[in-house]
């Protein structure tokens, strides 16, 4: 998005930086893989599969080949398909919706808390119908949604709970990791991820054994065994490269986190009292991983402009909610369906935010931030 002629004085992410300490591990781990020929699934990517549950305290986990595939498979996991409802939120990405859509099933919106920008769970006794089979609650930027009263709510009306975790690799809900607290977890390992693959990947986690068996069948094209297709499934397994990568990356990521949350409490201390910011607030419940550092302004488009001069790339997350995009029109949602979500897409703005970042960075973007709301109040 930086189109200064200063350059990128401030990346939004630095993936070279974070790399570059871990680059020996990660060429031997790769060599491995390479000289092993177990490139589909196969050995590394169990060892992963291992290291990951233990990780976050799972008894099972599951690669796959993106978070994308985690959601859809676990939807088909437990049952849902056609003429079902599955409950969520509009300020997502795509892929929350879509693995509900390639389910055959139909979204259902609730709006999301102002304070928290996660699951109201006030919202949700009201989109509760006869066809709903499951809730995916979003930990969204990297703070869990607040779930004991969702799944509370989940329990009395026979409800799966399914975590979208792609956003909250290590965070906690009340002292348990994301992910393990409803009937299953999903995880990306997009690149940019605070756990990131070197390219594609994603994994589910849960406590279920019927669950994660059916998981590894659909993952594989429904053979129990080679050439003995019990179900239809669908090729989603993890590659070998993958597996062995992530496998380094993760002994690092309780560290990279700390980082981040470091950071994250600079921007605070910086920011706090400049009118015109609205800084993220983490609840008492929550321990926050900072996939995503972002503040809220009045005017977004000049504070665009303010930082893209002063060469500070960012990010917007997201600036069309789900029940606006084109290809959800179908669903009948009007604007001003869910207000929280829809004033946080014209008004949120992603700061940079990467365990690497440098104090002279975080001085920088903050300068510029208070330039841009001055510049807007000025107007």
């Amino acid at each position: 998005m930086d189109q200064s002629p200063l350059g990128n004085r401030v990346p939004f992410i630095d993936l070279e930086a974070h790399h570059r300490p871990l680059r020996l591990e990660i060429d031997r781990a790769i060599k491995e893989v390479i000289d092993s020929g177990a490139f589909a699934g196969g050995p590394f990517v169990e060892r992963f599969e291992s290291e990951f549950a233990a990780y976050c305290g799972s008894e099972y986990a599951v690669g796959v080949g993106s978070g994308t595939e985690a959601l859809w498979l676990s939807l088909l996991a437990c049952g849902i398909g056609a003429g079902d409802e599955v409950i969520t939120v509009p300020n997502t990405f795509m892929a929350t919706a879509e693995a509900i859509t390639y389910c055959g099933a139909r979204p259902v919106f609730v709006d999301v808390d102002d304070s928290t920008y996660t699951m109201d769970p006030a919202g949700l006794e009201a989109a509760i119908t006869e066809q709903t089979k499951a809730i995916i609650p979003v930990h969204l930027f990297g703070q869990p949604a607040d779930m004991d009263p969702i799944l509370e709510l989940a329990r009395r009306h026979g409800l799966f709970v399914i975590e979208d975790a792609a956003q909250a690799h290590g965070a906690k809900y009340k002292g348990r990791m994301a992910g393990t607290i409803g009937d299953i977890g999903c995880f990306s390992f997009y690149p940019g991820k605070n756990l990131g693959a070197f390219g594609e990947a994603g994994a589910v986690i849960t406590n279920n054994p019927e669950l994660q068996s059916q998981i590894r069948t659909l993952r594989d094209h429904g053979q129990a065994r080679k050439y003995h297709h019990n179900e239809i499934g669908w090729n989603c397994r993890m590659d070998g490269i993958q597996g062995a990568v992530l496998s380094v990356k993760l002994k690092h990521i309780d560290q990279a986190n700390a980082m981040r949350r470091r950071h994250a409490l600079e921007y605070d201390r910086a920011l706090s009292g400049t009118e015109g910011i609205i800084l993220p607030i983490v609840p008492s419940y929550a321990e926050h991983v900072y996939h995503i550092y972002a503040i809220r302004v009045e005017d977004r488009d000049e504070a665009f402009y303010v930082l893209t001069e002063k060469g500070i790339q960012f990010g917007v997350h997201y600036p069309v909610p789900i029940h606006r995009q084109k290809a959800y029109r179908h669903l009948g949602y009007a604007e001003g369906a869910f207000p929280v979500a829809e004033q946080m897409a014209r008004e949120v703005i992603s700061l940079p935010m990467f365990p690497e970042l440098t104090p002279e960075q975080i001085g920088m973007v903050v300068f510029a931030v208070k330039e841009a709301v001055l510049s807007t109040a000025l107007v």
